[in-house]
């Protein structure tokens, strides 16, 4: 069983900053890729970034210069880090996780969602 646990949502600011985590456990042998994507009210859920295990980053034009992905192999976690939030930000952020487990068999996985409001 493989779970996600994602943390750090809430309500900010514009200009203020935010940093998301999602933490992956199970039996799982490595995370190839680990990503962020966000829905708004009425809109289709869109990428916000991606990384690879080797640190290949890609990240939306809509955030670029703004928001920072990283991840911890040992730990399978990613962070999403915002920074100069708009408040067209505001948004359920979803973390996704592709992962191999034995058999070499590789599966995606959602988080729950956390909520981001950019607002003052």
């Amino acid at each position: 069983q493989v779970q996600l646990v994602e943390s750090g949502g809430g309500l900010v600011q514009p200009g203020g900053s935010l940093r998301l985590s999602c933490a992956t456990s199970g039996r799982i042998l490595n995370m190839p890729v680990g990503g962020w994507y966000r829905q708004a009210p009425g809109k289709q859920r869109e990428l916000v970034a991606t990384i690879t295990s080797g640190g290949s980053t890609n990240l939306a034009d809509s955030v670029k210069g703004r928001f920072t992905i990283s991840r911890d192999n040992a730990k399978n976690t990613v962070y999403l880090q915002m920074n100069s939030l708009k408040p067209e930000d505001t948004a359920v952020y979803f973390c996704n996780t592709r992962v191999t487990v034995a058999g070499s068999r590789t599966y995606d996985y959602w988080g729950q969602g956390t909520q981001v409001t950019v607002s003052s």
